[in-house]
């Protein structure tokens, strides 16, 4: 098989621990673009905490942000697509975290809204600290994300935070019962949800058509339960050594964990660079 596209999930994927694209992998980024392949990101990122990544492996390829909510042109700083949340499901939402006490991230627009800083919260500010002012992304503090809700253009998705993994999962199963809604786990204190139908993989699948291309020219890499789509329908599905369980069962290969120089050695095992001085 011939691939032509290498989507890459950026947490526990891409990114190390310390949120960094390791060297082996952007040169080999690189060099696969330079053969001719496609590299798009696909992250549950809002568009607006992908500056620092997109820049540093200078893509001209539109981001797949949010699970697939949406697709963000980054060079014209405009969205494509999207399948945004509706206000009314978004406050009978904002209704459930409240009876239930869940904090959440409500991600809209150009920035995250919340209302009580969490933990997340903090962390991903203070993470954010490190870059230059206009890599940062954007949060937002309101009085009432229910008030926000209705303020906003578009609703990309809500991320809920818990220490509590069984309160997640409970939670979870109230709002796809209650409201109808996409949950995905994607980090391990973390559930998103966002608008029926959404995911990673969906999204990719039409960018791809698209580029008059298939899924099968596809290498898809992933560690969380939101990467499960992609990495089922790609023509290779990659999972990383420090993916959850359900993800490694669906892969087509595993490679080592996020730290790792693997996603490197896939890259240039599928992707052949010819410097044109030695091109004949």
């Amino acid at each position: 098989m011939s691939y032509r596209v290498i989507a890459l999930d950026l947490d526990g994927t891409l990114l190390t621990p310390q949120k960094t694209i390791l060297p082996e992998s952007l040169d080999a980024l690189n060099k696969a673009r330079q053969a001719g392949a496609k590299v798009v990101i696909v992250t549950g990122r809002h568009h607006v905490a992908i500056h620092p990544f997109y820049q540093a492996l200078t893509l001209d390829t539109p981001a797949i942000c949010c699970n697939g909510a949406l697709l963000y042109d980054y060079n014209e700083k405009r969205v494509i697509s999207a399948d945004p949340l509706q206000p009314d499901q978004a406050t009978q939402l904002v209704d459930l975290l409240d009876r239930y006490n869940v904090h959440s991230l409500m991600y809209a627009d150009d920035a995250m809204f919340y209302k009580e800083p969490t933990g997340h919260i903090i962390r991903t500010e203070n993470w954010s600290k490190s870059l230059p002012e206009s890599q940062r992304p954007v949060f937002k503090q309101v009085r009432s994300l229910r008030e926000a809700a209705y303020e906003v253009a578009g609703i990309w998705k809500f991320a809920l935070t818990d220490a509590d993994k069984v309160k997640l999962d409970k939670f979870s199963q109230i709002v796809e019962r209650e409201l109808g809604l996409t949950c995905e786990w994607s980090w391990h204190d973390q559930v998103d949800i966002a608008q029926l139908g959404n995911s990673k993989g969906k999204r990719l699948a039409q960018w791809v058509e698209s580029q008059g291309l298939s899924m099968n020219q596809v290498i898809a890499f992933g560690d969380n339960h939101n990467d499960l789509s992609m990495l089922k329908n790609a023509g290779l599905g990659v999972a990383m050594g420090n993916a959850v369980d359900k993800v490694k069962e669906c892969a087509d290969m595993i490679i080592g964990n996020n730290s790792e120089t693997g996603i490197a050695e896939t890259v240039n095992k599928y992707f052949e660079y010819v410097p044109a001085q030695e091109a004949v």
